[in-house]
């Protein structure tokens, strides 16, 4: 960490105000009134939401309900084929419609054609190749969203039709579908001797599928030209600054003189990272001169953002006579679509988790992903690590079963611990309870059975079988999930802290997505320096980078930032009091807005003791470096890893096949709870995020074309779907390079939940059930 501290008129950072012209975004995320007797406020307590206000009053301000004077609006036009060329794109009769402004393809892009957030593969406008059912070929500007619309389908474009590629086992061998050839990534991992065999051996075959962000909120952008040449694009940006940076490159500017300011983001699990809607209309602005703005449809979202990677897996288990782990064997198949996107981060994580949370003296796995002409996969929470958590843990019910033991027993005797080597070569030097997690859910009480008349069958009211086929399933998830960036990416954050009266601001351009970063960074101002009413300053690409809001990396490294930057303030006020009475600072306390000396002789208020100056300081959080694994899959990627095991009971009518889940038990590995219901709400929200990915969710395709991108055709869980969530546990064993102690928490019940329902369908039925979501056919007991 380092950073940099002063007081008002020394050159601080100025005020981040979000508004321009007629157009504004929030101004700032404010704390709630304080309530007379004082509420909670702080680390460790409950306080409520910092966007909670707006949310509920109306005011959030989500991009598609932005306006701008002399504004117009975009439409996209989308390829109706997976695969196809381009033979010729006619434009004029688009450009001829009354209130049309301009029409932008591929020649009109000034810049880098390609963009990318790993690799930059992916074209603004398809040129040549058409590679994916719904890739933009064209965009249109005009003075209304009806017109636009009509006008983008008025493009005359002429396709010869080519043969796609769906299986990715066949992109091998396939034709190049893209100059950079079909193979993104392949990790060999090697770990020990190759000729070691178990006296018991197991093998499955396992599938997952597309798994859709589907975000609620519509994803929508507006760009609006500056008077430099340059362009402002609102947006629900996770990224801003690599945003910035991809449209400064597509756009052919400086990076300065493009601006991306964040608006309010309606939840974001992957879906807030693509570009494809921000670029097109920067286009726009700048070729008419006039704001843009584009809310795009249900399908255009389900069209156009990266999905979870569907994956093929191949195991086989080695284990002794007593049921421990002597070998394990995998080979892993990731589709990345027609694009790489994070492809590779995302096949690394799967390499490297492949064996669990459980100690595998040997293992090899090799990981492949490839190209193909389905839609875009790329980073949807858990990624890599939900994949082979379903198919490693049906590999431990199968090893289970052949033995004649319980399953969690089974588990328990090959758990890791801290310590323990990952099949990667690097240790586990951050607290890893599995044990004690897995201990607990297995010995927490089971639901009862209810009464036949109140008894909720699967398949839903009216809808199921007889009582007498239905059989009650009890099944175990055991899972793991690193945290921040991974194999060598630079996680640094910056934040400013200022204090100004009895009010505190905070800078930071770590991106509230519904994690909470917010809240937490103004619980952290409230510990720190005593002070109720915190703002947090609405964010644009003027601030420092913080990254990505992924993998919990804002509520360490930005959190972090932040919590540094206020020692710096609380340094700076405290300083001339603690010179004044001749004592040191840590003699003094901050709390409920006043400082008081240890003996009681000093007491004063922060603002008196400000005495109408501005403090502030600016500070950076950097964890300790990662590596990128090597051409044998060795190597310490990874700064922390955060566990879970999850306990899952469902009802089956082994008849029709219908699954109910009852009751989903957990057990997590926070560190440290910073706000004990937020904590508790990102659980129950991953864990209702897995149900999905194990019962319903399944965004499919035929020959490549999406079939159904509605939410008639992909059926989200709703909370009549949602199963008892019971937190049996949550471990604070606190991780001591980590600020706070606290590891992130939403993305491993995502992890889990599919292979613990997966594991209690098995239970129930008798059947593999190695293909997630799982189908009514594999819910069938055996013999019915």
């Amino acid at each position: 960490m380092g950073g940099s501290a002063g007081t008002a008129g020394s050159g601080g950072p100025d005020d981040v105000t979000g508004v321009l012209g007629s157009l504004a975004v929030s101004s700032s995320v404010a704390a709630p009134p304080a309530e007379p007797d004082g509420p909670p406020r702080g680390l460790g307590v409950s306080v409520p939401a910092a966007d909670a206000d707006a949310k509920t009053q109306g005011t959030f301000p989500y991009a598609a309900d932005l306006w701008a004077e002399g504004l117009l609006w975009a439409a996209v036009l989308r390829s109706p084929h997976p695969h196809a060329r381009i033979l010729s794109v006619d434009t004029r009769t688009a450009a001829a419609m009354p209130g049309v402004h301009a029409v932008v393809t591929h020649a009109d892009v000034p810049g880098d054609p390609a963009h990318g957030r790993r690799v930059a593969d992916r074209p603004v406008f398809a040129s040549d190749l058409v590679r994916h059912h719904g890739e933009p070929i064209a965009a249109v500007a005009a003075d209304h969203p009806d017109t636009a619309r009509l006008a983008a389908a008025a493009i005359a474009v002429e396709y010869e039709v080519l043969e796609p590629v769906t299986d990715p086992e066949q992109a091998f061998a396939a034709e190049p579908l893209h100059p950079d050839g079909n193979l993104i990534r392949h990790i060999p991992l090697s770990f020990g001797d190759p000729g070691i065999t178990g006296e018991v051996i197991v093998e499955g075959l396992y599938r997952i599928g597309r798994q859709d962000p589907a975000p609620i909120g519509a994803e929508a952008a507006l760009a609006v030209p500056r008077p430099d040449g340059g362009v402002e694009i609102y947006t629900a940006s996770t990224d801003p600054h690599a945003d910035r940076d991809m449209a400064a490159a597509c756009f052919a500017l400086e990076p300065e003189r493009v601006k991306i300011v964040v608006t309010g983001v309606p939840g974001a699990m992957g879906d807030r990272e693509d570009s494809g809607v921000q670029l097109p209309l920067g286009l726009l602005a700048l070729r008419t001169g006039h704001p843009v703005k584009l809310a795009a449809t249900r399908e255009e979202s389900f069209l156009s953002h990266a999905h979870r990677h569907p994956t093929l897996l191949r195991y086989r288990h080695h284990a002794d006579a007593e049921g421990k782990l002597v070998k394990v064997e995998a080979q892993i198949l990731m589709d990345a679509g027609a694009y790489a996107d994070s492809s590779g981060d995302v096949l690394a994580a799967a390499v490297a988790f492949a064996c669990g949370p459980y100690v595998v003296p040997h293992a090899f796995v090799e990981g492949w992903a490839v190209r193909t002409n389905n839609p875009p996969s790329g980073h949807v929470r858990g990624e890599g690590a939900m994949q082979v958590c379903a198919a490693y843990e049906g590999q431990m019910d199968k090893l289970a079963a052949k033995l004649g033991l319980d399953p969690a027993e089974l588990r328990m005797r090959n758990i890791m611990a801290t310590g323990d080597l990952l099949p990667t070569g690097q240790t586990v030097t951050c607290p890893a309870p599995v044990a004690e997690l897995l201990g607990a859910v297995r010995d927490f009480p089971l639901p009862s059975l209810p009464d036949d008349e109140e008894w909720p069958l699967p398949g839903g009211p009216e809808g199921a079988g007889e009582p007498s086929a239905v059989r009650r399933g009890v099944g175990y998830g055991v899972g793991m999930v690193h945290m921040l960036g991974a194999e060598g990416a630079d996680e640094v954050s910056t934040a400013t802290v200022k204090v100004s009266g009895s009010v505190a601001t905070v800078i930071c351009a770590a991106v509230e997505t519904g994690q909470g970063f917010s809240t937490l960074a103004r619980q952290i101002v409230q510990d720190v320096l005593g002070v109720t009413d915190v703002h947090i300053a609405p964010i644009d690409t003027d601030q420092p980078p913080c990254g990505p809001a992924a993998h919990g990396r804002h509520t360490w490294v930005s959190g972090g930032a932040v919590e540094r930057a206020a020692r710096m303030v609380r340094t700076q006020l405290l300083q001339p009091l603690a010179a004044q009475f001749g004592m040191s600072t840590e003699l003094l306390t901050i709390a409920d807005g006043r400082i008081t000396s240890y003996d009681g002789v000093l007491s004063t208020t922060v603002a008196e003791a400000l005495d109408g100056k501005e403090l502030w300081a600016t500070a950076q959080c950097r964890p300790h470096p990662t590596e990128p694994l090597d051409e044998t899959g060795q190597g310490d990627a990874f700064v922390g890893i955060a566990f879970c095991a999850v306990r899952a009971v469902v009802d089956v009518d082994v008849e029709l096949g219908s699954v109910r889940v009852v009751e989903m038990a957990v057990a997590q590995d926070v560190g440290r709870v910073l706000n004990p219901a937020q904590a508790q709400t990102r659980i129950e929200a991953g864990i209702t995020q897995g149900v999905g990915a194990a019962l319903t969710e399944n965004l499919r395709t035929n020959a490549g074309h999406l079939r159904r991108p509605d939410f008639a055709g992909y059926a989200l869980p709703t909370s009549l779907d949602t199963p008892d969530i019971r937190i049996v546990k949550l471990v604070e064993e606190r991780d001591v390079v980590a600020p706070f102690g606290a590891k992130a928490i939403s993305a491993v019940p995502v992890v889990t939940s599919p292979a613990a329902v997966a594991s209690a369908v098995r239970a129930a039925t008798g059947r593999p059930v190695n293909r997630l979501p799982i189908r009514p056919q594999a819910a069938v007991a055996a013999g019915v």
